[in-house]
């Protein structure tokens, strides 16, 4: 057989094993889309009590003062997160620079920080102070940090907080999703549970989320079961694949009011910053986020169910419960993974020419392997995985606007692994 026949037949198993992953999880698919209505009912009554018009989409210039579209987008946001206060602004970079903007408004030196969850996600370490120094960190504000190690299933050691609680704690972290660790997401439930059990402990430790990733997966959010802030990325399930840029923060009045005073000055707060006239995609965006978040998850279960098929670890296992888009898959060794990352990127709609190769990245501990062809650079509401260079060399996976083409990426993805190198 010649070099284009092998690869033909490559080409055809591939095939027929991501359609019959595709079969196996069709149950799981409807179950999904069944899920997009009522989180739709959800963002239709927020739009509606709020009185959402056209005139909504402009902005004012210069410092944003009277801006009515971005009070009213707030005040929707608060709504669909079951908040009581929500600010969603483009100058947000990231969902790292909301948190931190969230952490750094309502600690103050002397506090400590305790992270339930486990280390939190990389690009928090440098925030927090656990990696570099002189660039401003909690630690070198005088901030003390603590956490409390998952167990060995990883979840969250509820056992140990009475301990981990017995210093005065003024804040504990709670990571919703799995991040870069092996563990399965928090459900919104467990979430309460941990925040009641935090509050019993230290009445006057405030409880706070970081939402990323999990943004209408379940059918609550955070501080619907009592967490004080969340915060979260508009590339990420809220955005609904089109917001252009931008993060939120949400949860008490006065504790979104002092992340606001981080991100612009105190004294202006939430008083400021204009949008630049891109409510609309904003607006926009969370109308589409359900469906959006829906696709996601059926894409997770389609690699899910492909890649155990073959032997290989996955976390969450297909079927099981979700509270974040990510799906993560256990290769063992950085060829394998890689080669998966470049066929992905082969299959993206922007830059499906460029080649993911390792490098570092600003905020990482490790270098990283992403795929990413996305229309919003960074997107991972749109499909797109990235690994760290690191053991056990786990590929993460999210996003997705439509299943069609998770199952394209995950057909070239067999294809350039090849059913002979495949354990």
């Amino acid at each position: 057989m010649d070099g284009q026949d092998e690869k033909g037949t490559a080409s055809a198993w591939a095939c027929e094993q991501v359609a019959a992953a595709a079969a196996r999880i069709a149950p799981l698919a409807a179950r999904h889309t069944a899920a997009v209505k009522p989180g739709l009912e959800r963002v239709l009554a927020a739009f509606a009590a709020e009185r959402l018009g056209p005139h909504h989409f402009a902005s004012v210039s210069g410092y944003g003062h009277g801006d009515l579209g971005r009070e009213v987008l707030d005040r929707v946001f608060a709504r669909v997160l079951g908040a009581e206060a929500a600010a969603v602004r483009l100058q947000f970079v990231s969902g790292t620079h909301a948190i931190a903007a969230a952490l750094f408004g309502v600690l103050r030196p002397g506090d400590r920080l305790l992270s339930i969850t486990g280390r939190p996600y990389d690009t928090l370490e440098e925030v927090i102070g656990l990696r570099g120094s002189g660039q401003g960190s909690l630690a070198e504000f005088g901030i003390h940090y603590d956490e409390l190690a998952l167990r060995a299933d990883g979840t969250v050691e509820e056992d140990g907080l009475a301990a981990a609680l017995t210093p005065p704690t003024r804040l504990v972290l709670i990571q919703r999703s799995c991040g870069y660790s092996w563990r399965p997401s928090l459900q919104v439930a467990t979430i309460g549970r941990l925040v009641e059990r935090v509050k019993q402990l230290q009445p006057g430790c405030l409880c706070f989320v970081d939402n990323c990733y999990g943004e209408f997966v379940e059918g609550l959010e955070p501080p619907a079961v009592g967490a004080d802030l969340i915060a979260g990325s508009l590339i990420k399930n809220a955005g609904g694949t089109i917001a252009p840029t931008g993060g939120y923060v949400a949860g008490g009045a006065e504790w979104v009011e002092r992340a606001c005073c981080r991100l612009t000055a105190p004294g202006i707060g939430s008083e400021g910053g204009t949008g630049f006239d891109l409510y609309r995609l904003l607006f926009q965006g969370l109308f589409l986020a359900p469906q959006m978040v829906a696709e996601a998850l059926i894409g997770a279960e389609l690699v899910a169910s492909v890649f155990s098929a073959l032997g290989y670890a996955v976390q969450p296992l297909v079927g099981a419960p979700r509270s974040d888009v990510i799906q993560a898959v256990r290769f063992g060794a950085p060829e394998p993974l890689i080669q998966v990352c470049r066929a992905f990127q082969a299959c993206s709609p922007v830059g499906a020419y460029l080649d993911p190769v390792p490098a570092p990245m600003p905020g990482y501990a490790s270098e990283l392997v992403m795929a990413g062809g996305s229309f919003i650079d960074g997107s991972t509401s749109e499909f797109s995985a990235d690994a760290p260079l690191r053991e056990p060399y786990v590929l993460f996976a999210q996003g997705g606007t439509h299943r069609a083409h998770v199952e394209l990426a995950l057909e070239r993805a067999l294809t350039a692994l090849n059913p002979q190198r495949l354990s």
